[in-house]
């Protein structure tokens, strides 16, 4: 794997002590609205609203009351925030917590061997460890470091490019893989059902069991001598179907709402679920693709792990349901693949960057 280093690793900058971030981190003017250190910003954000929380094991109950509110609480949820804590997921927290260990026992590895996995992302070799690059037109990077690979199914994974340390990462990867599979397809259900579709339907639309793949990014955020100046990862939605966090109870996440930043509470045992581009187009906009950012703090290193539902790049089609079409509710998206739609979003990225910077 290239160990070329195209950006400095923000562990090492952090690493030195510094009192100031330098000035390629440092965010514009337009983007610190309600930027500062997330445990501050966690504290804001108690009186405010908050992100729903839903237990999952409702829907699983005999009561057909309780499973009916468990769907329209989901469905508002998708539908007002486009995201949403969920508890009763099924996950064991023993592998949870292995989970958590693996990860950040490989980001204790020291900086040589971290580097053996090291990513090439100017020739397209996105998967291992790296930093962001630089992307936009203002030329400023985040706050992170991160881990992405490909993690299901099985027998697309490249297992060369994944950690041999810890030794227990590949087993643990795996079988958490598995089991998130298995909530994804719940939640799939659940929101079919909120648009009173078939509990398959949603599902079967981004790929199915065959063409949807999980893929996870384990960032690493360093703490920051100036988390009002700098972000760990730059407001955006996700391109995926569903995307799933969990995280190292260090607050850090910040969803956009009714055109205000809120920072999400750590709630034990849960995991959050981001609605994304790719659902948002299925339902035609009734579930609602998330703008979030990833805030960074003073005191601990944060680590999340991000897994991103996505759909096969070309044999899925990205369309509106023709059920949820009419002449009250036209169509808000053309059609078109994965990969189309991820480079019309990278392009209007671009382009709204330019006009920035301008």
């Amino acid at each position: 794997m290239a160990t070329n280093v195209l950006v400095p690793r923000v562990e090492s900058l952090a690493s030195t002590g510094l009192d100031s971030i330098p000035t390629e981190y440092v965010r514009l003017e337009s983007e610190r609205d309600h930027l500062g250190d997330a445990f501050e910003e966690e504290k804001k954000s108690e009186e405010g609203p908050q992100i729903p929380i839903i237990d999952l094991k409702v829907f699983d109950s005999g009561d057909e009351a309780a499973r009916k509110r468990c769907v329209e609480d989901v469905r508002a949820a998708a539908s007002d925030w486009g995201v949403m804590h969920i508890v009763g997921h099924g996950i064991p927290m023993e592998l949870i917590d292995r989970l958590r260990e693996a990860g950040k026992t490989f980001f204790d590895l020291p900086m040589e061997e971290k580097e053996k996995y090291a990513n090439d992302q100017s020739s397209g070799m996105i998967q291992g460890y790296g930093s962001k690059l630089a992307n936009n037109a203002s030329g400023k990077l985040e706050w992170e470091d991160y881990f992405f690979h490909l993690m299901f199914p099985e027998n697309l994974t490249d297992l060369s490019i994944w950690p041999k340390h810890p030794s227990n990462y590949v087993e643990v990867t795996k079988e958490f893989a598995k089991e998130l599979r298995g909530v994804a397809s719940n939640m799939f259900k659940l929101l079919s059902l909120g648009l009173g579709l078939p509990e398959d339907k949603l599902e079967a639309e981004v790929g199915g069991m065959e063409d949807l793949i999980l893929q996870m990014k384990i960032n690493y955020y360093p703490k920051c001598p100036q988390p009002s100046l700098a972000v760990g990862v730059e407001a955006h939605t996700d391109v995926s179907a569903l995307s799933f966090i969990l995280h190292n109870n260090v607050p850090g996440l910040q969803v956009h709402y009714a055109d205000k930043w809120v920072t999400a509470k750590c709630i034990p045992e849960s995991l959050v679920v981001h609605v994304g581009d790719s659902l948002e187009i299925v339902s035609n906009g009734k579930y609602k693709s998330v703008l979030h950012r990833g805030l960074v703090n003073k005191e601990k290193v944060r680590i999340s792990w991000a897994i991103f539902c996505e759909p096969h790049k070309e044999k899925v089609l990205l369309r509106p349901l023709p059920e949820l079409v009419s002449d009250e509710a036209p169509s808000k998206f053309a059609p078109r693949t994965f990969a189309q739609h991820v480079q019309q979003k990278i392009f209007k990225k671009a382009q709204v960057s330019l006009n920035a910077a301008k």
